[in-house]
């Protein structure tokens, strides 16, 4: 067909490395519906929607890939709808490119709904009690045809990351390798999405291994980093995705590598530092619906009485949507007036996608380093040089000095400062003091 003729010159992924500042990367993704910059967070939308943002407000954001969730759009509004209407780009209204999970975290997250076997995966659906489905590699990869995803991730057998079940942990890496190769004997539209393989192995050193070496050798467009992000120790959290981008024996230099699930922006920061490219995560748009913005000092919890009459803007000296707004007025309406999560959850995007922004110019100017160690500070305001009864927790330290960038001279590292939380509450002040 003369389609699949264009595509021998035109595949659906062309990944261009722009620069990289010690192991971080900028590149450009050239994707069906256009050019995505990494580093790159993508906002979830697992029904085919933001919630509570349009698809015309995310374009405004210059938000260029977004996520949809298989397993939830098969449920509703059903493939069939999706089919009728030409894919989820229709449905959506949105001319940006679209990542589809394959629903395989939904065995982790709906466990007690799930029975896993070789066949696939049987599920309750939530939502109707006592109705079955059957998620399949096939099947997922049918439903990621039918939805159009420029991205579509393949169905593996994921294990919670806190598990201690060798037996179980050996069965999933291995099932996730059998599965990837039915994932790619069921893709029907190779010319036109791409099938991510997504590397397991839990946190063993040698399962890792073995899974990174089994993906690569499928010749994939990109690759994933999965089974992470699932309450494990952040020292083994940093070591898998260390190991995943490791020069010479981790995932391709010349392909996009996806951290799944990841979304603190303490997490992306250090995890770009060791080579990810794109992340993802419900965190900020949840987190919003509970009336909780992201800021540069930490998270600030607009619930608090502290916000009642403080009328500074939301982050001063930030230009976001929201800079006109006081804490006063979004302490009122969070988690009462609608309109509030939508404002939070623009705020929230807004600090998510101009964060990466900042990262990837850091890396292009190759002062990514510098650019790292002034963002912990304002992070960790209550951290600074010796001596401090305080410091950033010690997992950030070991990571960042494996690929080279040091933080000794700014903290506290003794064993008498205590380590502050990997999300702080924001500590610039609030209450009676705040003026406009």
């Amino acid at each position: 067909p003369e389609d699949m003729k264009i595509a021998e010159f035109n595949p659906p992924l062309i990944f261009q490395l722009d620069a990289v500042s010690g192991r971080a990367r900028a590149s450009t993704v050239k994707l069906p519906h256009g050019e995505v910059l990494t580093p790159v967070f993508m906002p979830v939308g697992t029904q085919g929607t933001i919630k509570g943002m349009t698809s015309e407000e995310m374009q405004g954001l210059g938000c260029r890939i977004l996520l949809g969730n298989t397993f939830h759009l098969a449920n509703r509004p059903t493939c069939d709808l999706l089919e009728k209407c030409g894919g989820l780009h229709n449905l959506m209204q949105w001319n940006g490119n679209i990542l589809t999970d394959s629903g395989g975290f939904q065995m982790v997250s709906l466990l007690k709904l799930a029975e896993i076997k070789e066949e696939g995966v049987e599920f309750e659906d939530p939502k109707k009690p006592g109705s079955r489905m059957l998620l399949t590699p096939e099947k997922s990869i049918e439903s990621q045809n039918v939805i159009g995803a420029d991205i579509m991730m393949a169905l593996d057998d994921v294990i919670s990351s806190t598990s201690v079940d060798k037996t179980r942990i050996q069965e999933a890496t291995d099932r996730t390798l059998r599965w990837i190769d039915r994932c790619i004997a069921a893709h029907k539209n190779p010319h036109r999405q791409n099938l991510f393989g997504i590397v397991q192995g839990h946190l063993d050193p040698n399962l890792r291994e073995y899974s990174l070496g089994e993906m690569i050798k499928r010749n994939l467009p990109g690759y994933a980093i999965g089974g992470l992000s699932g309450g494990e120790a952040k020292d083994s959290f940093w070591k898998v995705v260390e190991q995943c981008t490791r020069p010479g024996s981790g995932l391709p230099s010349d392909k996009p590598r996806y951290l799944m699930g990841v979304g603190y922006p303490l997490d992306i920061v250090v995890c770009v530092a060791l080579g990810v490219d794109m992340f993802d995560c419900v965190y900020p748009c949840r987190t919003a619906r509970f009336g909780t913005a992201l800021v540069r000092t930490g998270q600030m919890r607009l619930t608090s009485s502290e916000f009642a009459a403080d009328y500074r803007p939301l982050e001063p000296g930030y230009d976001g949507p929201l800079k006109s707004y006081t804490r006063a007025m979004l302490h009122t309406i969070v988690t009462k007036e609608p309109v509030a999560a939508s404002l939070i959850t623009l705020h929230n995007l807004h600090f998510m996608l101009n964060l990466l922004g900042e990262m990837r110019e850091a890396i292009k100017k190759n002062t990514f380093a510098d650019w790292v160690r002034r963002f912990l500070q304002d992070f960790f305001p209550m951290a600074t040089p010796p001596p401090c009864p305080h410091c950033p927790p010690r997992w950030v330290r070991d990571a960042l000095a494996s690929c080279g960038i040091r933080l000794d001279d700014i903290f506290d590292w003794s064993e008498a400062a205590s380590e502050l939380p990997d999300m702080p509450k924001d500590h610039s002040g609030g209450g009676k003091e705040g003026k406009a």
